[in-house]
């Protein structure tokens, strides 16, 4: 509260600093019943600017869009925002904005910004049937200025990210996708607690899916997973592959018999075969009896291969012959075998540039690759993240039976500025690490590998900029190391002007001196 002097506390700032309050305890809180609160807030108020409004100028039918849009704009700009009207299409109404009405706080928690979708969603769908509000640009994710886009015609939304709004007379996809959520995390946990094993063990999987990326592989999920197709699935390190394919187990018929996970990378070449087709007694020195491979541990279920594209050769062939024939023999072993197993399968990166390079055969590829589902990574799942954090926080909280921790908004604002590399699996560390050296139930700091970058680094024009920027800062410190701080001679190497490289080093904050 630093930049506002306490004898010019206006009630629009009172109520500012409560709204903040509320959107950051809801937060904590976590869940669907906090998340529905705000959504609920947000749409009754947008009714009671909608009467409003209608009193004042007299409005009894529907709105239609001039009427629409001069509500929407006249309500963010009285309470202090610069919203105008960028374009009208058939079926999308496009406002911009480069003041926020919330003031410089709002950086970095762009829950407020649901609540503005809300409000216009809401008053969009009572006088047009349907509407669908995507945020652009946002004040709040530091993209100095927001871009909203009212989609009202359904044809046009469709495939577009955003909130779905509809008049209680037309049906509520929202509520069919929560519905699915809750239908496959069900289905993992009676699979999970199906298995004594893991009763006393750890949790079962959760999966949080409240961006509009989740929400689409869980929906690819429910369609995949009743057949006995193979599936690829791609996606960073840490993004949660292997969840994904517990959930398409756990939706299929297979889903009450073993679901078998193996880190192929994890295993040295020379014993990958033996793991996975198992061997006999005399396969090699030391092999004395039969040993079963995942394979036949997996039969009748589904066996997940992590890392598939670190295979060797010769159990790609082997892998090749269980998908074409439903046969393998075990290493050393005389007789053949019928195998019935789904394989899902995993890489962190595209198994297509395996092939390119030779590593990897093709025509397992093509056997491997019926379906492919793509995870993405957590910088684009910011919807995700608060989410996660409760969840994370609530399994440390019985892991270490401490009490629950809650995050200060300036961890939860560092949070969101982080791009994570390493994704969930980064998040769910780094919160540990933290949760184990908290003093108190409230995680005031957070510990990060890297510095935190902002949210606006996830469009891709900032980020290649920041790759420029990084290579640019090394090529100066060694060009300057080599040369001993000899200006001239580096403005040579990079064909510049010496003032050039002396604005380039004031830039990254570089000092010449003290390479010579």
């Amino acid at each position: 509260m630093s930049e506002h002097d306490f004898s010019q506390i206006s009630p629009v700032f009172f109520l500012q600093t409560f709204i903040l309050e509320l959107m950051h305890a809801c937060e904590q809180k976590g869940g669907d019943y906090c998340e529905s609160l705000i959504e609920h807030i947000a749409k009754s108020a947008g009714l009671y600017f909608e009467q409003t409004y209608r009193a004042e100028y007299g409005k009894r039918d529907e709105l239609d869009r001039e009427s629409y849009i001069d509500l929407i704009l006249a309500l963010k700009n009285h309470i202090g925002g610069n919203f105008s009207l960028a374009s009208v299409d058939a079926g999308t109404v496009t406002v911009v904005n480069s003041r926020c009405p919330f003031g410089e706080r709002v950086t970095n928690f762009p829950e407020l910004c649901r609540m503005t979708s809300s409000v216009f969603g809401g008053i969009a769908a009572r006088n047009f049937g349907y509407a669908k509000v995507e945020i652009k640009r946002s004040i709040a994710r530091q993209h100095g200025g927001c871009e909203v886009c009212i989609h009202t015609d359904r044809s046009s939304a469709a495939g577009k990210p955003g909130l779905e709004y509809r008049r209680q007379d037309q049906p509520d996809e929202s509520r069919e996708m929560a519905e699915l959520h809750s239908r496959i995390e069900e289905r993992m946990r009676n699979v999970w607690w199906s298995k004594p094993k893991h009763q006393s063990i750890k949790p079962p999987p959760a999966i949080v899916a409240k961006s509009p990326a989740m929400q689409k592989v869980l929906q690819q999920v429910e369609i995949v997973a009743p057949t006995r197709a193979t599936v690829l699935v791609n996606g960073e390190t840490g993004v949660g592959k292997e969840l994904i394919a517990r959930a398409i187990h756990a939706m299929s018929e297979r889903g009450h018999r073993p679901f078998v996970a193996i880190n192929c990378g994890a295993i040295p070449e020379s014993l990958i075969e033996s793991a996975l087709f198992g061997h006999e007694k005399g396969a090699f020195t030391g092999a004395l009896e039969v040993h079963q491979g995942f394979f036949e541990r997996a039969e009748g279920g589904t066996l997940f291969l992590d890392e598939v594209d670190t295979l060797s050769q010769a159990a790609q062939t082997r892998l090749l012959r269980v998908l074409q024939e439903g046969e393998m023999e075990r290493v050393g072993g005389k007789h053949t075998l019928s195998v019935d197993v789904r394989i899902v399968s995993a890489c962190n990166r595209p198994l297509q540039q395996a092939v390119e390079q030779g590593l990897f055969r093709q025509d397992l590829f093509y056997r491997l690759n019926v379906v492919k589902l793509w995870i993405p990574p957590l910088a684009q799942r910011p919807e995700d993240l608060p989410h996660l954090v409760q969840l994370i926080l609530q399994r440390l909280s019985e892991k270490y039976a401490r009490p629950r921790h809650t995050v200060s908004r300036e961890v939860m604002n560092q949070i969101r500025a982080y791009r994570w590399p390493g994704n969930v699996r980064e998040l769910e560390n780094t919160l540990e690490r933290s949760f184990l050296f908290s003093p108190g139930n409230e995680l005031t700091h957070l510990e990060l590998d890297q510095p935190a970058t902002a949210a606006v680094a996830q469009d891709w024009n900032s980020h290649r900029q920041q790759i420029l920027d990084a290579a640019e800062q090394t090529f100066l410190k060694q060009a300057l190391q080599h040369h001993r701080g000899d200006v001239k001679q580096v403005a040579a190497d990079m064909n510049l002007t010496p003032r050039a490289v002396y604005g380039k080093l004031k830039k990254y904050g570089i000092s010449a001196g003290q390479f010579k």
